[in-house]
């Protein structure tokens, strides 16, 4: 159970340092992402960004297992 945390806590290290040349790729752009935008106030889900890391994750995984 520790490693496994340490792993996750690893990996959300890593991305947070690549955050800045993710976003270029235009992840959390994509068409079907909701954007409500209202005064001072964004909602922002990414839906179509989170199905398309799901998707790439599980083969990834799949290839590994």
């Amino acid at each position: 159970m520790q490693k496994i945390l340490i792993v996750m806590g690893l990996f959300l290290i890593v991305i947070g340092l690549l955050y800045p040349y993710i976003r270029k790729l235009g992840l959390g752009q994509l068409p079907g992402d909701i954007i409500f935008k209202s005064g001072n106030t964004t909602f922002f889900f990414p839906i179509v960004t989170c199905l398309i890391i799901s998707i790439v994750l599980t083969i990834i995984f799949n290839l590994f297992k």
